[in-house]
């Protein structure tokens, strides 16, 4: 848990709240023009007392580094910003935080300046504040509070980081969010396939299966209390839903019928899948509770696979070679008005719905690259060029797509993200093969 708290305002004047629509610091990565660096400055958070924690690195004191250093990461692979790190600038004071001397770091030549404390109180529990200060015009942008658990000590930071993020870009946060991904290990052709969760910038990595039995395609549900996926764990390919509250599992569904691809509803209601009979591949929705039969939304010859909702659950975008090859449609929830989208000159394959609504992702798999274009197949844009990508996956704010790559001829895979531009492209860190990524909304 992350609970906001207030934390005292700061001795610089505070700048007005840019306006929703348009006006002050405000700009958006899917701009195609190029980004100009913000220098920020990330000093160490000092704390008004060093104080033993569970946290990393044992006091407060120390911890106080940790927490700049994760700021620090989160706005330098975003790659929209230009931060300086704590390990290159001076120490400040616990009483400097609120009262920054904008001169010394104008002279550095900073633009924006992160300035933090850290707290550890008598339950254990830790205070982390954050302030964001325009160096130049000597003002106060933004301030929160954050009371976590020493555990959860990497989440201030994420959010901080959200803090700065949104204020300058004006964009939606999405650094305090996680990934669910398929771990990978063994040789090519008898791979060994664990579900595993991480934090969106790859740390507390976590195996949730053991790996008896072959995991795919996790999807965590809307309200991050349980995550869905496939398994092989009795055989055949079956819908399971993992609480992650409880770390118990329940059957969602199974038959003897190849079964694939499940997804939520945007609401946590429905679920998605596909499965195939009599030689065709279609696509059926059912409650998530698991009451009920399936009812099937597709009904055509040949591999309907891939369903992915719009935000607002009204319609669904999938994948069939109905026309003879592999290509993006589009139908209404409850199956009708089917109608294709893709017309690029390649396959369209795993489209994927953006949370913004604006646009779907997919991967073109006559050259397994990752692309985006408009929920009625214009503006066609693609992001990578390698070797083999596909799965894409969006962040919670809709303008970074992470999916996994496979190396040529080892079939080594690992995940990567890829803001809008197509020019932020940057690999995850896993201690396996990873695959497979879906990753979730902002934490609650």
């Amino acid at each position: 848990m992350a609970q906001s708290t207030t934390v005292p305002a700061s001795q610089a004047p505070a700048a007005q709240q840019p306006a929703e629509t348009a006006g002050g610091l405000t700009g958006s990565v899917s701009d195609e023009n190029a980004w100009d660096d913000i220098g920020i400055a990330i000093p160490a958070f000092p704390t008004n007392q060093s104080v033993p924690t569970a946290a990393a690195g044992g006091n407060t004191q120390v911890l106080g580094r940790n927490l700049a250093n994760v700021v620090y990461d989160d706005l330098k692979n975003n790659g929209l910003f230009k931060p300086v790190g704590p390990d290159r600038l001076p120490a400040i004071g616990f009483a400097t935080v609120t009262f920054p001397q904008f001169d010394g770091w104008r002279a550095r030549g900073a633009d924006m300046l992160v300035q933090g404390f850290v707290k550890g109180g008598a339950d254990g529990n830790l205070t982390v504040g954050c302030y964001l200060y325009d160096v130049q015009l000597g003002q106060e942008l933004a301030r929160e509070g954050y009371v976590v658990k020493p555990a959860d000590w990497r989440r201030a930071a994420h959010k901080c980081a959200d803090m700065v993020y949104s204020r300058l870009t004006g964009e939606s946060p999405f650094f305090d969010s996680r990934i669910a991904y398929i771990a990978e290990t063994g040789p090519k052709g008898h791979r060994r396939k664990q579900l595993a969760v991480m934090d969106s910038d790859g740390a507390n990595h976590r195996f949730i299966t053991n790996g008896q039995a072959i995991a795919l395609t996790p999807r965590y549900s809307p309200d991050y209390k349980s995550i869905m996926y496939l398994s092989y764990l009795a055989g055949s390919p079956s819908i399971y839903v993992y609480d992650i509250g409880t770390g118990h599992q329940r059957l969602l569904y199974r038959t003897h019928n190849e079964t694939i691809a499940p997804r939520w509803s945007p609401d946590g209601k429905t679920v998605l899948f596909s499965m195939s009979s009599n030689g065709n591949t279609n696509i059926y929705k059912m409650p998530s509770s698991g009451a009920g039969q399936p009812v099937q939304l597709t009904n055509t010859p040949g591999i309907n696979v891939g369903g992915s909702f719009s935000p607002d659950g009204s319609k669904i975008v999938f994948e069939s070679d109905r026309s003879g090859s592999q290509q993006c449609y589009v139908m209404n929830a409850d199956g009708s008005n089917q109608h294709r989208i893709s017309f690029f000159g390649g396959r369209c394959a795993t489209p994927e719905w953006s949370p913004r609504g604006d646009l779907i992702a997919f991967t073109n798999t006559a050259s397994f690259r990752i692309g985006v274009m408009t929920p009625t197949g214009g503006d066609v844009r693609m992001l990578t060029n390698s070797w083999q990508d596909e799965a894409p996956t969006w962040s919670p704010n809709g303008r970074i797509i992470q999916f996994f790559r496979t190396q040529k001829n080892t079939g080594d895979t690992s995940i990567w993200q890829v803001d809008l531009t197509g020019r932020n492209l940057r690999r995850l860190p896993t201690p396996v093969d990873a695959s497979d990524p879906a990753w979730g909304p902002v934490l609650p």
